[in-house]
């Protein structure tokens, strides 16, 4: 069993009096959420022809009505000092919609847990298995009640440069902080496409790209990362491509989160990396609160996490978090497919390794941590939502 963690701490009472009390001083329309004058947008919306320049300043008129206490600069700043940010999971009724109480229940988990910011409907949170409108009231949800408390980073990237300057006008024009982008995956572009490409999201505001070549199948070059960190929008990069990578980015003055939670540790204290965008996080946020923010390296912390992490990752992810939430009590046993939950072997070693670690490290529903044993008939996979 781990012990008990620097920092933060709230029990799990505390915690749920806190979102109560949240929740109240909170009015929820669609007006305050910014929808009022501004059209969702969905995954074949389009819209309207703009040149870059124009577009650049109609979104300087909007960011800085719904950012008003911060700058652009101000935040791309903020952002870069980012050591946690978690990839937020997206928990589901089982109607397959989106279950708002639980999902407001894990993020004042994540926040009482000391992380610093959320990547909303990332590949974590399945944000490719959601509707834009979906995706764009989950970004504004999360900047409405929790954009005081971290960072709000809204995953407004996709293969079609079209719909991730939509979505990416749309997350800001909600209170999003930041917008991850990924590089155009299946359509894979040249070397320029790319570059125009992340050129017409960068004008919208602060923007961490993402390199994950396993899941895009396109590397983005270094060549690349170089001449976009030159826009003042750009606040750095999610790499996935290793250490090495990261450690030649940052000797360059690029900012740097790993994408890869078994290597996070040493991304940070040996490459000097910011942080990570975490998967882990979403069950054990103080636990990776003091790997990264710890005052000092903490390599045992590091090995008695990665027997936890390579559980989580043992088949792609979400499905290992998907499982230890629906497992930990924390979101209805639901599943969007194609993903499926972990069977029942791989589950029981999953408890087995929770309980070595000590469940007083993860985040639960509020009655205590503690591991349910979840039948497989128990588990809803649904085709349609």
């Amino acid at each position: 069993m781990l012990s008990s963690c620097l920092c933060v701490s709230s029990s799990p009472k505390i915690v749920l009096e806190k979102h109560q009390q949240r929740m109240q001083t909170k009015t929820f329309t669609k007006t305050s959420c910014g929808f009022k004058n501004s059209p969702s947008p969905t995954k074949s919306s389009s819209s309207s022809r703009r040149d870059s320049s124009t577009r650049a300043s109609i979104h300087t008129q909007v960011f800085a009505t719904n950012n008003k206490s911060k700058s652009k600069q101000a935040l791309v700043d903020e952002v870069k000092k980012c050591s946690l940010i978690t990839a937020i999971k997206t928990p589901y009724l089982k109607s397959g919609k989106i279950d708002l109480p639980k999902y407001d229940v894990l993020v004042e988990q994540q926040i009482a847990g000391g992380v610093q910011g959320l990547v909303v409907g990332g590949t974590t949170g399945e944000g490719q298995l959601m509707s834009w409108d979906e995706h764009i009231m989950l970004i504004a949800h999360t900047s409405k009640i929790y954009g005081d408390d971290l960072l709000v980073i809204g995953n407004t990237g996709s293969n079609s440069t079209r719909e991730a300057v939509h979505a990416t006008s749309q997350g800001f024009a909600v209170g999003m902080d930041a917008a991850l982008q990924i590089n155009p995956y299946y359509g894979k572009t040249s070397r320029a496409g790319l570059m125009k490409h992340f050129g017409a999201v960068l004008d919208f505001g602060p923007t961490i790209v993402y390199n994950v070549p396993a899941r895009t199948t396109q590397d983005i070059p270094s060549e690349v990362i170089f001449e976009l960190a030159k826009h003042p929008n750009f606040a750095g990069v999610k790499e996935c491509e290793g250490n090495e990578r990261i450690r030649n980015y940052t000797k360059n003055g690029v900012t740097c989160w790993s994408g890869n939670d078994d290597e996070a540790h040493d991304a940070k204290w040996d490459a000097g990396a910011a942080g990570v965008i975490s998967v882990t996080s979403n069950v054990a946020p103080k636990l990776m609160r003091e790997l990264m923010l710890g005052p000092k390296p903490n390599p045992k912390l590091r090995d008695d996490l990665i027997p936890l992490m390579r559980w989580l990752f043992k088949e792609p992810n979400p499905i290992g978090v998907n499982t230890a939430l629906a497992m930990l009590g924390c979101a209805e046993p639901v599943f969007r497919l194609p993903y499926a939950p972990y069977d029942e072997k791989t589950r029981q070693e999953g408890k087995k390794i929770m309980e070595t670690v000590g469940l007083e490290h993860f985040v639960d529903a509020g009655d205590g941590a503690r591991i349910r044993d979840v039948r497989d008939d128990e588990f809803i996979l649904l085709d349609e939502w």
